[in-house]
């Protein structure tokens, strides 16, 4: 039996549908986040970006979110690397340090729900929209003890 292509290829050598299938549907990447100036330290938020849908846990409008949103970012090979607040479980952080999927992503269970059953997505877990507030300050009060 062949090795699963994330395991033969590099993030280079994959296609774009194999590259968005290492997309988890966690939506962690989807929060908000608050660096603080002086240590550079990143502070997760319950807050999601305005196009995200907290109950399936994906983008509204996928394709057209980086024309949308002003600090969307498209993942790629390379970005990944340099990328500090990737979530410690992404699959594009993972293959890129060299680890493995878990076994709850949905390439290794085969089962897209896998991701959320093992509490590794934030469905149920967003407070806000970030079109719901008004200012930084707004987001302090969303603050998360840690990574999501």
């Amino acid at each position: 039996m062949d090795a699963p292509f994330w395991k033969t290829k590099t993030l280079e050598d994959m296609t774009p549908a194999e590259w968005e299938s290492l997309c988890d549907g966690c939506g962690k990447c989807c929060l908000s986040k608050l660096e603080d100036e002086d240590t550079g330290d990143i502070h997760w938020t319950s807050v999601a970006c305005r196009l995200f849908d907290a109950g399936l846990c994906h983008c509204r409008d996928y394709d057209n979110r980086l024309k949308l949103v002003s600090d969307c970012v498209r993942l790629t090979p390379e970005n990944v690397r340099t990328i500090t607040w990737l979530p410690s479980t992404c699959a594009y952080r993972l293959l890129a340090e060299g680890h493995d999927l878990y076994d709850w992503h949905p390439l290794v269970s085969g089962r897209a729900d896998s991701v959320h059953e093992a509490g590794q997505s934030v469905r149920g877990r967003v407070s806000a929209l970030e079109s719901d507030l008004d200012t930084v300050e707004d987001y302090f009060d969303h603050i998360l003890e840690g990574e999501p």
